[in-house]
Parts: structure tokens; C-alpha cells; sequence
């Protein structure tokens, strides 16, 4: 497809609206936080990239980009994760995506990014409060988050808090929660493509943005790993929130007027 020449047209088009600059800004910064925190990078790219282009867009380019770079993330820490609690979780979440994604497809675009930027205010509340889910992880918790979870990741895909909150307080060693959250994001964000492909939403122009917004994004990833190394944890933690809380409240529908 990318030596066809309707991609190639469309890159150009791509490039040339003034709105292309905005989104590289979008995938280095929320690249950058991934890289220097660990996480966040949902949480920045989805609502503002819904308000640069569309919630569409803005879901589908993130999980084509997502795929690559968990998958390959996945191979190298496989062996620490604990799958028996992994695949539950991942198969609830893929089941429960079939629903959240005909929420993308068909909800409201400025509705549904009221949604996001909601969705993700209260995320960074939860988070910055530290509470955390303190019971035993078993079968029906698990699946129970993972429905949850893949409810928002089909919608607007921002399926990782919840787990991250789940495991985060149920699971003491943190590699062992690391490797899950990666494992698992490797499993949804394969299943995500695979899903929004069957209902029709990877068009052209789509798979053409993911392709010149990724490599940006993955090197900004480089990078934030970096810095991280010059931080402390709580500077590093203090910074993703104060760029996650601001990403919400710039994409608000409510500013549309003054920027287009």
C-alpha cells in the first residue's frame, strides 16, 4: 500500500496542512513523557490529537503506532509476565473493544471529546491521589477491569489505567507488574487493529499519518528515557501530570472557537 500512489498523495497532503505541525508537537511530547515516565502517553496524544483532527484519527493513528513498539517491547520481558493474569484480562479487554470501538465509530465527535477530556481529568485525579485497588487479584476482578479497560480502549483507546491501578496495588513486585502492563498492552494493541480494521476505520490518510507521526514518536521515546535517567521519580511523575492535566483542558471542545 505505501508504493501506491493515492499514499503517496495523501502524505503530501498530509505534510502540507498547517494542522501536520501540531501533530508531530503531539506525538514527540506525549513520546517524550512515555519515555521519560513509563506511561502517559495515551492520555496526551488522544485527547489532543482528537481536537487537532478527530477522536477517529486520534484512536486509530495511536494504536498503529502503539502496536510496533509494544510488540517489540513484549518480546523482550515476556518470560516475567504472569500470564494467567495477563491473557484473562487481555481477552475481556479485546471482547469488551468491540463495543467501545462502535462507540468511535459512532458517537459524536465534539460529544465524544467532552468524553475524553473528562475521562482522562479523572484519571490524572486517581493517579495523583495514589490510591490504589489493595485486594488479591482473582478471575473476576480481573476480567472485570478488563472489560472496563477495553470498553475505553475500543472508544478512545485509553484502556491502561485501570489496569495500571489494578495491578499497581494487587501485585508487589514491580517488575512483574511492568512486564504484565507490557504484555498486555502488546496483546490489546494487535487485537485494537485488528477490530477497528474489520469495522472499515484504517483508511488511507490514517495509516499515512501513523507512518510520518511514528518513527517521531518512538525516537521521542528514546529520548524521554534520557532524561529520565537525570530525574528523580517524583520530578519525573510530577511533570507527566501537570502535561496530562493540560492536555485535557487544551482539548476541550470549549476553545474551538479561538483556535480555528
Amino acid at each position: 500500500m505505501i508504493d501506491n500512489p493515492d499514499f503517496s498523495n495523501t502524505v503530501i497532503q498530509l505534510v502540507a496542512e498547517p494542522r501536520f505541525i501540531a501533530a508531530v508537537a503531539i506525538a514527540v511530547i506525549s513520546g517524550v513523557v512515555r519515555g521519560f515516565s513509563g506511561f502517559g502517553s495515551a492520555l496526551i496524544y488522544i485527547p489532543l490529537m482528537a481536537a487537532v483532527y478527530e477522536p477517529r484519527a486520534a484512536a486509530v493513528t495511536f494504536v498503529l503506532i502503539d502496536v510496533a513498539t509494544s510488540v517489540s517491547f513484549m518480546l523482550d520481558i515476556r518470560r516475567h509476565a504472569v500470564w494467567r493474569e495477563v491473557l484473562p484480562l487481555a481477552a475481556a479487554a479485546m471482547l469488551a473493544a468491540q463495543f467501545g470501538t462502535l462507540i468511535l465509530q459512532y458517537a459524536d465527535p465534539v460529544a465524544l471529546r467532552w468524553a475524553i477530556s473528562a475521562l482522562v481529568s479523572v484519571i490524572v485525579a486517581i493517579l495523583i491521589s495514589g490510591w490504589r485497588y489493595h485486594g488479591r487479584p482473582h478471575i473476576a476482578v480481573t476480567v472485570a477491569v478488563g472489560l472496563f479497560a477495553g470498553v475505553l480502549g475500543g472508544a478512545v483507546q485509553i484502556s491502561g489505567p485501570p489496569i495500571i491501578i489494578y495491578w499497581l496495588g494487587s501485585m508487589q513486585d514491580i517488575a512483574v507488574v511492568r512486564a504484565n502492563l507490557i504484555s498486555y498492552f502488546g496483546l490489546f494493541s494487535a487485537g485494537s487493529v485488528i477490530t477497528y480494521a474489520a469495522h472499515g476505520l484504517i483508511t488511507v490518510k490514517l495509516l499515512a499519518l501513523s507512518v510520518l507521526l511514528g518513527p517521531l514518536h518512538v525516537l521521542s521515546m528514546w529520548g524521554g528515557s534520557k532524561i529520565f535517567t537525570h530525574a528523580s521519580s517524583t520530578s519525573y511523575r510530577r511533570v507527566a501530570f501537570v502535561i496530562i492535566g493540560a492536555s485535557a483542558i487544551v482539548a476541550m471542545p470549549l476553545w474551538d472557537k479561538f483556535v480555528r
